[in-house]
């Protein structure tokens, strides 16, 4: 049976979040109903509110979230009723070639398998389609999603800790140790420390990364950089990153992350390399401006500029180790979380994420 679900609905771009009734339908055979316990506001949900990246509305954001599985459809298998899951929305088929080579984020199917059974699935008071992002729609008390969005998890995990890992944890943490592969004894800077770029930090960390600079400018988050594992920290507004970073390195970097999302970082990514050094753009960078790259950089000085999605994860794996890490005291999630808001309130969450004071902001669904 169809249920009625409060969600914080997008129907205005530029806008704010509109807190309204929706009706959800019951999972179908390839998908599970999950009651959201928490979700995490994330900068891409703030980049379609604030009209940086186009969107159809109206849409229903959020994608990072921890719950509980009350339904699940005919064809799954290996999720039942009352586990945990996280959701990911990296959704994969298991057999394109990009999948059988273990490059689960670039699979041909992943957009079709998302979206597949959204037509329909939620609508408001007017019975408008709703469409939700990434086929998970996360800002809501229930969502319907595709089996291969989500990952199960232990029952002792806290779900509020949990709801980061899908995406924050996941994208951070994998840049640096799936994509990169970061070498035990080597440097490693991280531009923006958001939850993203802080999660990074713990993967180069975890890595055995000898020095790690965090770049960002403003000075609180970079005290809090050194507590999450940077050896050395940078002040961008205050000097210019490209040359303290040279200094602090004698002659540049072996791995350097861009977790801000603007062409003028990923261009510092580069500059700040030493030679045959990696650069990886994590943040969503707009297409306008364009990046501009010394060409030298590439062919003589060997210097490689790649990306990752979705920290390049294999999440149903990747999720519970995960989990392994924050119970061994090695992940610290709990004070990535720098604010907790309800339902009602999330807008002023967006607000303080908007702010760049912020690491990761969850909202609790069980509180109206």
């Amino acid at each position: 049976m169809p249920e009625i679900i409060r969600a914080a609905v997008l129907n205005t771009a530029r806008g704010t979040l509109d807190i309204e009734e929706l009706t959800l339908a019951d999972p179908g055979p390839d998908e599970v109903l999950v009651r959201i316990r928490y979700a995490g506001l994330c900068h891409s949900d703030l980049h379609e509110i604030d009209g940086t990246f186009p969107t159809t509305l109206p849409i229903l954001l959020g994608h990072e979230a921890s719950g509980v599985v009350e339904k699940v459809g005919t064809r799954v298998s290996g999720i039942v009723p009352g586990d945990h899951v996280v959701t990911c929305l990296s959704v994969f088929c298991g057999h394109c070639r990009y999948c059988t080579d273990g490059r689960l984020t670039l699979c041909v199917h992943r957009r079709a398998l998302a979206m597949a059974g959204v037509s329909g699935r939620l609508t408001n008071a007017a019975g408008t389609p709703v469409r939700p992002t990434a086929g998970i729609g996360a800002f809501a008390q229930k969502t319907v999603v595709h089996h291969s969005a989500l990952a199960v998890i232990a029952e002792d995990m806290p779900l509020a800790q949990a709801s980061i890992l899908g995406c924050a944890v996941t994208t951070g943490v994998g840049a640096v140790t799936r994509r990169a592969r970061v070498r035990p004894g080597s440097s490693v800077v991280v531009i923006g420390t958001g939850g993203i770029g802080m999660s990074a930090i713990q993967g180069a960390r975890i890595a055995g990364a000898a020095t790690i600079i965090a770049v960002d400018m403003v000075s609180e988050k970079l005290a809090a950089a050194q507590e999450f594992g940077a050896t050395h920290v940078v002040h961008a507004g205050e000097s210019d990153p490209v040359e303290q970073v040279l200094s602090l390195t004698c002659g540049g970097a072996d791995y350097t992350f861009e977790a801000v999302g603007k062409a003028r970082t990923v261009e510092q990514a580069v500059a700040m390399l030493a030679p045959g050094g990696v650069a990886t753009v994590v943040g969503m960078v707009p297409a306008d401006p364009p990046i501009r790259i010394d060409g030298t950089d590439l062919f003589y000085a060997e210097k490689t500029l790649q990306g990752s999605f979705m920290g390049s994860n294999q999440f149903k794996t990747d999720i519970g180790r995960f989990v392994e890490l924050y119970r061994g005291g090695r992940l610290a999630l709990d004070r990535m979380i720098s604010h907790t808001v309800t339902l009602d309130e999330i807008n002023s969450g967006f607000d303080a994420l908007a702010s760049g004071r912020s690491m990761r902001v969850i909202v609790d669904m069980e509180h109206p």
